[in-house]
């Protein structure tokens, strides 16, 4: 008889907001293929020639504006989702970070002396993107392959029209939402305009039209920006929210990116008469650097600078107990 082993997969954090450890985390992040996708000669020198000297203090000084006692925000609240669900099912639940610590290989190891034979994994991610989720199944089975390969794997797909998971997002925020606001923002992480291009499995949809995202294809299963809009459709339609907009944030390079620019709107929604911002980031299902500092700390900075008066952000999912319920439901799909 198999014993069931649950697996959550989120990004990844430095072990501290120290350089050293910030540029070793940025350095094995930037080092994927999957998230940097060019020939590993050239990513090499861009990464460790021209990104890492630089953006690594910037980054460190980021990660102090936003570490906690208990550390990273980001690990913090995946061991509180971790303890969360622990006690809600019957099988074992680890959780690792595709990226630094904990490891995939540890928690893959704690499984295997657990007695688990079948892995459950449920990536953190509620879309699809190479640099996300595709790269952390991809890194889990591979592991798996070394370290237990016996072990057999059920996977969770993408979730961002999961209903359980849009009524935790919209139970989250629903104190945000009956306060004052004259407009929600939701930011989503950005993405090359490549990568959703070489994730289209029938390399004639993506981005080929400019309502592709409402056509019917087969890409819409490995489609970032189809599966976002998805969200935000299924958010509004169940919280009643009308007045709103669609955003990316934290772009790398020169090259294209999804558009618009979060950054870039901050500084003309107060031109077009909204003073008080709500913003929500569905991308992530915990705070992290992406949510504390670049919107909270800096994007708020920039609104206010342009002429906004508040900006308030909603916090992400974190350990709600809507969103426990829906990874518990999730859980309990796979397992059957």
């Amino acid at each position: 008889m198999s014993r069931k082993g649950v697996l959550l997969v989120n990004l990844g954090s430095p072990d501290s907001p120290m350089p050293a450890d910030v540029r070793r985390y940025l350095g094995e992040f930037l080092m994927d293929g999957r998230v940097l996708d060019v020939p590993w000669p050239i990513r090499f020198c861009v990464v460790h020639l021209a990104i890492l000297p630089t953006r690594s203090k910037r980054s460190a000084e980021a990660y102090r504006k936003i570490w906690t006692p208990e550390g990273s925000p980001l690990v913090a609240m995946g061991r509180r989702v971790q303890a969360g669900l622990q006690q809600r099912v019957k099988m074992p639940v680890e959780l690792a970070m595709r990226y630094q610590n904990p490891t995939i290989e540890s928690a893959l190891e704690r499984l295997r002396n657990r007695g688990v034979t079948e892995l459950l994994l449920v990536p953190l991610f509620p879309h699809y993107a190479m640099s996300s989720y595709e790269t952390a199944v991809v890194r889990v089975k591979e592991r798996l392959a070394a370290i237990a390969p016996r072990i057999s794997v059920r996977v969770q797909p993408p979730f961002y029209d999961d209903p359980d998971y849009i009524r935790a997002m919209v139970g989250n925020t629903e104190s945000f939402l009956r306060q004052d606001y004259d407009h929600l923002l939701f930011s989503f992480h950005g993405l090359p305009e490549r990568h959703l291009r070489k994730s289209d499995p029938t390399c004639t949809h993506c981005l080929m039209s400019p309502d592709c995202c409402n056509a019917p294809s087969t890409a819409i299963a490995t489609c970032y920006l189809a599966q976002c809009f998805k969200t935000v459709e299924a958010f509004v339609k169940l919280a009643g929210v009308t007045k709103y907009s669609v955003a990316f944030q934290s772009r790398l390079g020169r090259e294209p990116w999804l558009k618009p620019h979060t950054d870039e709107l901050l500084t003309r929604l107060p031109a077009s008469g909204v003073r008080q911002l709500l913003v929500i980031c569905p991308s992530f299902v915990a705070d992290c650097l992406e949510t504390l500092e670049e919107i909270g700390i800096r994007g708020r900075r920039t609104f206010l600078g342009a002429g906004g008066e508040t900006l308030t952000l909603a916090p992400c999912l974190n350990d709600h107990p809507l969103w426990l319920d829906a990874l518990e439901k999730m859980i309990s799909r796979l397992a059957t």
